[in-house]
């Protein structure tokens, strides 16, 4: 496990659980260093005041707030001590909330929270029971890199999880992002769902990062002195989509052949009818008696 990242304890009612932060993910990113190409001499970025252009060490550099244009005002690291952040040693649970009624969105970093020692064992398995049988999740305040953050206390399997959260006003309103109404024909819905049911899965967790291992493949060629082979890319659509119903056809079927070349026992529908198209309605004209849709009767699984 990595090590700690913070220490403090959880705190809710009378009960407290010391406890230690540790990092749920792992950035498995590769780091490439910037290299003078003439020598494969290693470049590094200076610290340059850019009113004089010297060099400044750490000691020299400070923090300051930009007012308005050339007009910064210097805060110092002791100015910050002292700013008032009461969770600054807490997780302090403030309430409690049913995990479903989280916007997703509203979720950041993950962190796992270990016991810290013996003392910390009891209170901190029962702070989790009672999070698993109610289904709840707690809401707390804490603080972490000096600012006091938001966060949801979870359950996954033995382990209590800290999720990081936005506050309110730093999630952005989508409501311009929206296009603007169009019309959908119910057969381009089904379809859209037909697609989704040919594509779906029980877990994820069969995914690799492609770029990753193509990226380790020509890291260790070129470090014995091969050629690189080529990558392989899959060809793409040009992404124009001319007929729905078409897209969502071709996607189907191509969904379905995914499904066979990999060998698995796989459940698929059959797209839906296409409707005829009617010409254009006038005011004038009579509503048209609605029909229900037949559901396709194939369902019917793939052999390997």
């Amino acid at each position: 496990m990595p090590s700690a990242i913070w220490s403090g304890a959880i705190s809710f009612g009378l009960v407290t659980i010391p406890i230690r932060l540790l990092a749920a993910t792992e950035d498995h990113s590769i780091r490439f260093r910037r290299i003078h190409l003439e020598d494969m001499g290693r470049v590094r970025n200076r610290t340059v005041c850019e009113l004089d252009g010297e060099e400044v060490t750490s000691a020299e550099i400070g923090k300051g707030y930009e007012v308005e244009k050339d007009n910064v005002i210097p805060i110092s690291d002791d100015e910050l001590a002292e700013m008032p952040l009461p969770t600054a040693k807490a997780i302090d649970v403030v309430a409690f909330v049913d995990r479903d009624s989280i916007d997703p969105i509203r979720l950041g970093s993950t962190y796992y929270l270990e016991a810290a020692g013996e003392v910390a064992a009891k209170p901190y398995t029962l702070l989790r029971k009672a999070l698993e049988r109610s289904s709840k999740a707690a809401v707390a305040k804490y603080a972490l890199r000096g600012r006091e953050r938001l966060g949801l206390l979870s359950v996954k399997e033995n382990a209590m999880v800290l999720h990081q959260m936005h506050w309110p006003d730093e999630i952005r309103d989508p409501a311009e992002l929206a296009p603007k109404p169009v019309e959908l024909d119910e057969g381009e819905i089904e379809g859209a769902l037909a697609l989704m049911d040919t594509m779906a899965l029980d877990d994820v967790s069969g995914f690799r990062d492609t770029y990753m291992d193509a990226l380790e493949e020509l890291i260790e060629a070129k470090a014995e002195g091969k050629t690189p082979a080529a990558p392989k890319t899959e060809r793409k659509g040009s992404g124009q989509v001319v007929d729905l119903m078409s897209a969502l056809e071709q996607s189907v079927q191509k969904a379905k052949e995914s499904r066979g070349e990999s060998g698995e026992d796989a459940t698929v529908h059959d797209m839906p009818s296409r409707k005829k198209t009617t010409a254009k309605k006038t005011a004038k004209k009579a509503p048209a008696k609605k029909t229900a849709a037949k559901k396709t009767s194939g369902r019917k699984p793939r052999s390997a």
